[in-house]
């Protein structure tokens, strides 16, 4: 993983995404899971992309299970784009690399 994307853990949560600046994209996954893993290098791609605009961001929910609690992950992959400490667009399972970078120039 790059140094672009950071792990987040419910401690390190509310300083990460919650009071981030800037809009942070939230990648739930898991390492067991197939769409994760084609998601995973388009998370990466996105880094790059917005470095300095947005955070990329993911959350393991086999790790972090009161995050995925928290906000009601049921299926993986899941992405949440938090904006202003809110979570502004929720998509659930892999989608191409335009489809997300949609969402978040809607959220620059």
């Amino acid at each position: 993983m790059s140094g672009k994307i950071i792990d987040i853990t419910k401690d390190t949560f509310e300083g990460s995404v919650l009071k981030s600046e800037k809009p942070v994209v939230v990648d739930f996954w898991a390492s067991w899971c197939g769409p994760c893993r084609m998601v995973a290098p388009i998370m990466e791609e996105l880094a790059e992309d917005y470095e300095g605009k947005v955070q990329i961001s993911k959350v393991n929910v086999d790790d972090q299970g009161e995050l995925a609690a928290q906000f009601r992950i049921m299926s993986i992959p899941t992405v949440l784009i938090f904006k202003d400490g809110q979570v502004a667009e929720k998509i659930v399972g892999a989608r191409a690399k335009d489809e997300f970078a949609e969402l978040i120039d809607k959220h620059l």
